[in-house]
């Protein structure tokens, strides 16, 4: 895979740079690049980011952040069997429990819904930060989703989290939930003020809670730039059609006569002005016009 001149190595968390240096100097550096690659297209493009995890596995497997990055980039591409191991590999080598929520997450994807809330309710989450027991409740309101379980789904998300007022990293993934949730189960009303708080806390656009809560009011989005292109395609030319351009076929010989001769066009019937129409709309150009595409499905 092909690693752009602008990719050195160096932008790679400092603590993965530490677990590199188990390596030779030149692998390190050929695997770093990769892991870059990595996370730099894990958003855009998937199925690249996932190409570069194969190679950097292929090159240093026994290294546990690169275990991580290939099991988040086969997550990306829903390969969910070959994230969990890769994930399951990772956590052999450092005994975190940092993956346990997206490794359950995975278990959901593998229709496995069962397992995700057994696993919700192991003493690892305990062992969570903040921020992975809020992605851990986020898991098991979706496992409970897939069990056709709405309600339990509804009370699973409600937490000091939900209620706060604070705006925090996941807050709008959350609050986002919660609307889904409380529109699944018909609760329209709640399931709008929810999105309206999803969109006051979603300050970098990470979910779609703007385009549901419109689309609950009833609000319709139209491009402006299609409808001024039509607009201008039926206003250019005022002529278009063949009979159109008939009606000026019929130019009295006077008429003719005064143009090859040069004489002034002033003198000629008004209905000159027709040839005049047609004249301008041959001098017309037309401009090119240019028209412009996680929220994670399963939360």
């Amino acid at each position: 895979m092909p690693i752009p001149e602008d990719v050195t190595g160096e932008e790679i968390d400092k603590d993965v740079k530490q677990e590199l240096q188990s390596l030779p100097k030149t692998l390190a550096e050929d695997v770093a690049k990769n892991l870059v690659m990595v996370a730099r297209l894990i958003d855009e493009d998937p199925e690249a980011a996932y190409a570069y995890s194969k190679v950097a596995l292929r090159l240093a497997s026994r290294v546990a952040a690169v275990r991580e990055a290939g099991g988040f980039a086969a997550y990306a591409n829903q390969k969910y069997s070959e994230a969990l191991a890769e994930f399951r590999a990772a956590r052999r080598m450092t005994g975190g429990v940092e993956l346990w929520p997206v490794m359950a997450d995975c278990e959901r994807g593998l229709g496995r819904p069962e397992k995700a809330l057994d696993m919700a309710g192991a003493a690892e989450v305990h062992k969570l930060d903040k921020a992975g027991q809020v992605e851990m409740r986020l898991v098991a309101a979706g496992a409970r989703r897939d069990m056709d379980q709405l309600d339990a789904a509804i009370v699973t998300l409600q937490s000091p989290e939900l209620a706060s007022h604070s705006i925090q990293p996941w807050t709008a993934r959350l609050r986002y939930a919660y609307a889904d949730a409380l529109l699944a189960a018909g609760r329209n009303g709640e399931a709008r003020e929810w999105f309206a708080k999803a969109v006051e806390a979603d300050r970098d656009s990470s979910t779609d809670a703007s385009d549901r809560l419109a689309e609950l009011d009833g609000v319709e989005f139209v491009d402006a730039l299609v409808e001024d292109d039509e607009d201008a395609i039926d206003t250019v030319n005022p002529v278009n059609t063949l009979d159109e351009v008939d009606e000026v076929d019929h130019v009295d010989d006077d008429e003719v006569d005064a143009i090859e001769n040069g004489d002034d066009v002033d003198d000629v019937d008004d209905d000159s002005d027709d040839v005049d129409g047609v004249d301008e709309a041959d001098d017309v150009k037309f401009d090119d016009v240019k028209v412009d595409k996680d929220v994670d499905d399963k939360d």
